[in-house]
């Protein structure tokens, strides 16, 4: 916990790039959700259901290349470098106001739907339904 909170504190933007297909489940983004952090990442785990471009964060890669295509080291690159150059920074340095509006849809969006409320009422759900 200790960690964790050391990691969070005064981030601006969550970078997260596993290797599809092996993101774990993304609790550390979902984190950094619930303290307003916008992510850039890999479209796997979590971020599948979360990503909204450019109003929760950003995707390093698309939907139609999928996770199942494995690992594109260079095209991974190349795009990182992209939106942190032309999409990212352009808005964090130059509008505040667009910055504090992606921060709050990365709350209301994401924070409210991946929390510990709806995990455990889908589990119950599914686990719990047909006994």
């Amino acid at each position: 916990m200790a960690s964790g909170q050391l990691l969070t504190a005064g981030v601006d933007l969550w970078l997260n790039t596993p290797e599809p297909p092996y993101e774990a489940s993304g609790t550390s983004g979902m984190k950094a959700t619930h303290n307003g952090v916008p992510s850039l990442s890999v479209l796997d785990g979590w971020w599948l259901e979360g990503h909204a471009e450019g109003v929760t964060g950003w995707a390093i890669g698309d939907r139609e290349r999928g996770v199942a295509s494995g690992p594109q080291h260079e095209a991974d690159a190349q795009d990182l470098y992209y939106k942190l150059e032309a999409k990212i920074l352009p808005v964090y340095q130059e509008d505040p106001m667009q910055w504090a509006e992606i921060m709050r849809y990365t709350i209301a969006l994401n924070a409210s739907f991946f929390n510990t409320q709806r995990m455990v009422m889908e589990y119950l759900m599914d686990a719990y339904q047909d006994r």
